[in-house]
């Protein structure tokens, strides 16, 4: 197995907060595993749960799902998607403000934040006009095609 492939994958372990992968080939056998709490996530609530002492794990499961707060109502509000994978930034360069903030009143054409792919950076505008409800994205995060970057209250 080339080692850039194990780095590759020690990362993404590290990232996705799995605790162990195991991958056997007919010449090779690779174990990685993580000293973090796994996490479960319940599927009544999306609230991550972490793993506790199984004497004492049901009374904070359900501590923890009593005191999840209720999911927004989001369907009255327009998600702007990233249209590439790359970098997310929130303004044209680190020395800059925001291109736009929760509360700001955007317009069709106005560039909401700069996603960096291969070393290009590609504004990317609002195809919606409304007040920006929520940031979705930290910046200088990678980003994935699609993933929803903003949510936006029309007007």
């Amino acid at each position: 197995m080339d080692i850039k492939l194990v780095q590759d994958l020690i990362k993404f372990v590290s990232r996705s907060g799995v605790n162990e992968v195991s991958i056997e080939e007919e010449n090779f056998k690779i174990t990685i595993k993580t000293n973090q709490a796994p996490v479960y996530v319940n599927a009544v609530t999306p609230a991550p749960v972490a793993a506790q002492p199984a004497a004492s794990n049901a009374p904070a499961v359900q501590e923890i799902i009593a005191s999840a707060p209720a999911a927004e109502d989001t369907s009255k509000y327009i998600t702007i998607k990233s249209p590439m994978i790359g970098t997310f930034y929130r303004s044209s360069s680190p020395d800059k403000p925001s291109l736009v903030n929760v509360g700001d009143e955007i317009s069709t054409g106005k560039v909401l934040c700069i996603i960096e792919a291969m070393k290009l950076f590609n504004e990317i505008e609002s195809e919606v006009s409304g007040r920006i409800i929520k940031v979705l994205v930290d910046n200088a995060s990678p980003v994935e095609y699609d993933q929803p970057l903003f949510l936006v209250e029309p007007v």
